[in-house]
């Protein structure tokens, strides 16, 4: 199995299964829209010995605006 690695967005330093490593787009689902990530570069540790596949996905954009404090419960006024 490969993994995929993200950068960047809100699931950045996230590490997830990869089911096809020639994937080059990755569409994420994230709280409530989807994110979009793009594969750069090649796949790496692609030996027998040399631990899991890996490929690197960047953050592209986001279906929805992103709240980065939409986790946290909002101040009453």
């Amino acid at each position: 199995m490969a993994i995929a690695r993200l950068h960047g967005g809100p699931l950045d330093g996230q590490l997830l299964p990869l089911e096809d490593p020639d994937l080059d787009r990755m569409i994420v689902p994230y709280s409530e829209t989807q994110v979009v990530y793009a594969r750069r570069g090649d796949l790496e540790n692609t030996g027998e010995n040399d631990g899991p596949t890996e490929a690197e996905f960047w953050f592209v954009e986001a279906e929805d605006e992103i709240d980065p404090d939409s986790d946290q419960p909002r101040e009453r006024r």
